[in-house]
């Protein structure tokens, strides 16, 4: 186990880099934002909850034990922006992984999302413009940790996009290339 500098989580790291837990093994979605040099800007993970998910598996004290378990739902983790010098491109990159998730949420037929946060990560939500309903939280101050349900509206949407300076229609055209035009019309039908 090693503790990541910026936030004091212990996780575990193999010999190359890589920071990896069961539910990398349960086939999850990675939503992945690559900088103009081709390296990592930010990513974010996504399972459905008909399955193995930290919220339930260890932190249902949030949801006063309550499971979330919804073909409907999925949890949105490991929400990560590589460290920048510029907080403005943060900002972006946040809303793009952001948007991004949102589309496959269209693409997908996905109404939430579920995820765990703390403290910091209430202003930057707000700033984005997709705010989480909370279901419950612990601690006090920096130290406090939520649990909290993502719906993304047309009028997130906007907003998340404008935050991230693209237009909806690109995030669109990210889901199309990566999941086919059809998935869309699918889900419609």
């Amino acid at each position: 186990m090693t503790r990541p500098k910026r936030l004091g989580w212990e996780v575990s790291v193999d010999e190359i880099g890589y920071e990896r837990d069961e539910y990398d093994a349960m086939n999850p979605l990675y939503v992945i934002w690559e900088r103009a040099d081709g390296s990592h800007g930010g990513s974010m993970r996504l399972l459905p909850t008909v399955g193995a998910i930290m919220v339930n598996d260890h932190f249902g004290h949030l949801t006063d034990g309550v499971r979330i378990e919804s073909p409907l739902i999925w949890e949105c983790t490991r929400f990560c922006l590589a460290p920048s010098e510029d907080r403005r491109a943060d900002g972006r990159t946040a809303a793009a992984l952001m948007l991004a998730g949102g589309e496959v949420m269209r693409g997908f037929g996905i109404k939430h999302y579920v995820g765990v946060f703390d403290a910091r990560m209430v202003r930057i939500y707000r700033a984005i413009g997709s705010s989480p309903t909370l279901m419950g939280s612990e601690g006090q101050g920096r130290d406090k940790i939520s649990v909290g349900l993502w719906e993304f509206t047309d009028d997130a949407r906007a907003k998340v996009a404008a935050r991230a300076g693209l237009s909806p229609a690109i995030s669109e055209l990210w889901f199309d290339r990566a999941f086919g035009s059809t998935q869309r019309q699918a889900k419609i039908a």
